[in-house]
């Protein structure tokens, strides 16, 4: 589909630029790759390869290198204030999702949305492959879509985008493209909320009249962009949408059930919400009511994501540690009565008011309490002074201890942060790993002491 580019530069080498080395270099391209930071394992992969690694090049270097490069291929971590694009041509520089596509050997589904692009993909993959589509989850779920490109043992692709891919693609066409929904992030990256929303529309920029695309009904962000589609558009939503919820029926646009909420392996609001896009999505690349509904129940539930890590004393404590934002935490505080909020780590450039908006505007819910902690812990304080109860942790053990002392027989304790997690901890599994070990290690200190004490 695609002619290979004579010399590329690859910059950032951990797993997605590596993949794109070791594509290019079996068709021949001369590969230099940069990364910013030493590490043995890729300095012996780039050996392995027969290529050059150099670790935090100059400016000047930089220029040399670009000046040499026929394509500057960027990894998703390379931020915009890179040196790399003060020096490198706007028309040279592609994501590896968008060089993926020019090799592509079958459709692709995108699946892009500021929360639950990773549930919706696996959601996606399971319905098609219980309808023998024979099919694979790929992109920031797991191995880059460049590695499987070419596999002509692949019905179809679905591929999990971030806008960080988005943003520099040219050509990237996927057969189906669906935006779960927007929500303010990433303002650490984007320079601003426009930029953001530009770089998610990309997904349907280039589709034509007989690709799709699906959005979200509910999202008036999405739909904005959506009314500017070639593709021919199709919707979900709870009540609108051409797939919708009904009482406790999921429904087609042809008005047949394709599953219930019994057949949902756990029912939050955004489960839900997740299951029709996925709907939408999977019957759009022909998915069968069948493998849809099988689909739906086998698809596993991910960790980190409003998961049961343990209970005592009749408080139940959830680990939802991928929330690293404000929106990602009032979906998960609408799936709940009564809690006690862990939140905080490393904010985004983002408002963490607008949680303490959203649980004013909601009586259902009761906050009883905050823990604030992380980097970010005072801002977490003001957002929830005057209304409500805040401490202060310096560490998730004793964020863990104050929310139990704050909790009520019956009350949730959720660590729903709302911002990352690189203050503290290396990733977000590695924040859930710990809250769910400093949960257990509590639960066995209530278990050891007597009765009455």
């Amino acid at each position: 589909m695609n002619t290979v580019p004579a010399s590329v530069l690859v910059v950032g080498f951990a797993r997605t630029g590596q993949a794109v080395a070791r594509t290019l270099c079996a068709k021949g391209a001369k590969i230099v790759a940069i990364d910013d930071a030493q590490s043995t394992h890729r300095s012996a992969e780039a050996e392995r390869l027969g290529i050059e690694l150099i670790v935090a090049p100059s400016l000047g270097e930089l220029s040399s290198l670009v000046s040499n490069a026929e394509l500057v291929v960027v990894s998703p971590g390379v931020p915009p204030r890179h040196a790399i694009f003060r020096v490198a041509p706007t028309e040279r520089v592609v994501s590896e999702i968008e060089l993926a596509f020019r090799f592509a050997k079958m459709p692709i589904i995108a699946i892009t949305g500021t929360n639950g692009k990773t549930s919706v993909t696996l959601l996606v993959t399971s319905m098609l492959e219980a309808s023998g589509v024979r099919t694979k989850a790929l992109g920031n779920i797991g191995s880059p879509l460049i590695s499987s490109a070419e596999d002509t043992d692949l019905d179809v692709a679905v591929v999990e985008v971030s806008s960080f891919q988005l943003a520099y693609t040219k050509s990237f066409r996927p057969k189906i493209g669906t935006w779960i929904n927007y929500a303010e992030d990433h303002m650490d990256w984007h320079h601003d909320f426009e930029e953001y929303i530009s770089a998610k529309a990309k997904i349907w920029a280039e589709q034509r009249e007989d690709d799709i695309a699906v959005a979200n009904g509910d999202d008036p962000v999405v739909m904005s962009e959506a009314s500017r589609v070639k593709s021919a558009l199709v919707t979900f939503g709870t009540t609108d949408g051409a797939y919708h919820l009904m009482n406790s029926e999921f429904i087609g646009p042809d008005g047949k059930v394709l599953a219930t909420l019994a057949d949902l392996q756990r029912a939050f609001p955004h489960d839900k919400m997740n299951a029709l896009a996925a709907f939408a999505t999977a019957r759009s690349a022909g998915a069968t009511y069948e493998g849809c509904r099988e689909g739906l129940r086998i698809a596993p539930i991910l960790p980190h994501r409003i998961a049961l890590v343990g209970s005592f004393d009749d408080v139940e404590f959830f680990d939802d540690s991928k929330a690293t934002t404000p929106s990602a935490v009032c979906a998960a505080l609408s799936g709940f009565s009564s809690v006690v909020l862990i939140a905080g780590g490393r904010n985004k450039g983002l408002d963490l008011g607008t949680i303490a908006q959203f649980v004013d505007a909601h009586s259902s819910i009761v906050l009883r309490g905050v823990v604030a902690i992380g980097e970010a812990r005072e801002e977490v304080a003001a957002a929830f002074s005057g209304n409500y109860r805040v401490e202060l942790a310096d560490s998730m053990a004793e964020a863990v201890a104050k929310a139990a002392v704050l909790a009520r027989p019956g009350d949730v304790v959720l660590l729903s942060p709302g911002c990352a997690s690189f203050d503290w901890y290396s990733s977000y599994e590695a924040r859930g790993d710990d809250y769910a070990r400093c949960v257990l290690e509590l639960a066995s200190e209530h278990a050891a002491k007597p009765r009455g004490t």
